[in-house]
């Protein structure tokens, strides 16, 4: 066992023991407090949120959850539908930390291996044409060091098969301008959605079957969630449980934003157009294109799901008097695997505006770096003036934004959803961090409101 996974490990079983009591509850003041500071944030009129899901978990408890405003805004013909707890969202780029749970349940049942050449999974050789020598694990991919890159795509229709799009030749492949032509796998750090795409078809090809159903037979299914990648086939959850991601920007043409203007529907609006499967879908080959499930960021699921994959995450693959993980399997997932390293040039420090500083298998590591440079914050700092680490990941896209961030040792974890921005991210920038202000505002608000210990004359 390698000394990163023992220490994850006794990490694990020490936060058992600190965390065996339940964790209070908030107070009624605590509560109160805390939900009008949240109201706040979404209607702030500089940057207001159509919708807000949050779920505070202290010592392994829940101890705060809240839906605010609406999953559907009003139409010309539709009256405006609340956010409720069975809202669902398509939760963006935390897909990707679920998906590394399939496939970590896959390495578990001996099905996969972490450091094998994925090529004897593919049935075919996949190597980076610049560096042919250097094979591809799923380790590379998970920790984003396959040497894969999105500039050639990484959502294709269900008629292609990846091999035509990876191997120089082939009838997608193009320029090559999905691999670096700089770096080898193995060690360079570049964040790429198209990563994910290929662990979902190698996902496929050991387990036989569509992502999307193996998904919902590995994770979904043993945990009792609706959760689901593929929404024209998602019992036993109501697509009108989803919510309309929003942004007051348009959606095709300029996408010029508009602070004054309407909200936009972005994806997800199933009043209007309910989802549809993608043409060609009944003819696909399993194990040949896993990018039609969106295992990068199509993954429909509420605040309080994602918050029992939480708690699953924090008891050690435990869930509700059931083992969907074991321990060694969650241990391995968390643990460091890429450290950024900006003078050895390990890896693209610059990306989203400094953001990535560490990272684990499908699950980045939030080291609370903080650094103002030029007048201009980055780093992966969670709270204001710091103070909290952990494991987890974020979700941007379609005017979505999203958190699932833990703390393994003390059990304390925040997850927040909003289903849309009013006016452009990067015109309201954050003050210790590469997020945006409203996003350091909702984590700061969850973790002093309902994490920290409160100071000395505070309720």
């Amino acid at each position: 066992m390698k000394p990163s996974m023992k220490s994850a490990l006794a990490t694990l079983a020490l936060s058992a023991l600190s965390c065996a009591a339940a964790a209070a509850p908030l107070s009624a003041q605590q509560a109160v407090a805390l939900t009008r500071q949240l109201q706040a944030i979404v209607d702030d009129p500089a940057i207001p949120l159509p919708g807000l899901a949050v779920v505070a978990i202290r010592g392994g408890e829940i101890v705060y959850s809240r839906q605010f405003g609406h999953k559907r805004l009003a139409s010309a013909t539709l009256p405006a539908q609340p956010m409720d707890a069975d809202t669902m969202f398509r939760i963006a780029s935390v897909s990707k930390l679920v998906t590394a749970l399939g496939a970590m349940k896959l390495v578990e049942q001996g099905r996969l291996a972490l450091d094998e050449d994925v090529s004897n999974y593919l049935g075919y050789r996949l190597r980076n044409p610049h560096f042919p020598d250097q094979p591809i694990t799923l380790r590379m991919l998970l920790t984003h060091t396959s040497s894969l890159r999105d500039a050639g795509g990484f959502k294709f229709d269900p008629a292609v098969d990846l091999k035509e799009v990876l191997q120089p030749g082939g009838r997608l492949h193009g320029k090559g301008a999905m691999w670096s032509s700089t770096h080898a796998a193995g060690r360079y750090f570049e964040y790429v959605n198209f990563n994910s795409g290929i662990v979902a078809t190698i996902m496929e090809r050991a387990g036989g079957e569509r992502f999307d159903r193996l998904m919902r037979r590995l994770v979904f299914d043993p945990m009792g969630l609706k959760a689901g990648f593929y929404l024209a086939d998602f019992a036993p959850a109501k697509v009108d449980d989803a919510a309309t991601l929003y942004r007051r920007r348009e959606k095709d043409g300029d996408e010029r934003w508009d602070r004054q203007g309407p909200w936009i529907a972005q994806s997800d609006d199933f009043h209007l157009n309910p989802p549809l499967a993608p043409p060609g879908l009944e003819r696909y080959v399993v194990g040949s294109n896993g990018t039609v499930f969106g295992p990068q960021g199509s993954l429909r699921i509420s605040a309080g799901e994602l918050a029992q994959l939480m708690l699953m995450l924090m008891n050690g693959g435990y869930h509700r008097g059931r083992q969907i993980l074991q321990p060694a399997t969650v241990a391995a997932m968390l643990s460091r695997q890429w450290t950024l390293d900006a003078d050895g040039g390990n890896g693209d420090s610059d990306n989203f505006h400094g953001l990535y500083h560490a990272w684990g298998l499908g699950n980045q590591h939030f080291l609370d770096v903080s650094i103002v440079k030029d007048g201009r914050a980055s780093g992966d700092r969670l709270v204001e003036g710091g103070g909290f680490t952990g494991v987890g990941h974020l979700g941007w896209s379609w005017g979505l934004n999203a958190l699932f961030v833990f703390d393994p040792r003390t059990k304390n974890g925040m997850i927040y959803v909003a289903s849309g921005v009013g006016d452009d991210p990067d015109r309201h920038p954050g003050r210790f961090s590469s997020e945006a202000r409203f996003q350091e505002r909702i984590t700061d608000a969850l973790y002093r409101g309902a994490l920290a210990a409160p100071k000395k004359g505070e309720p």
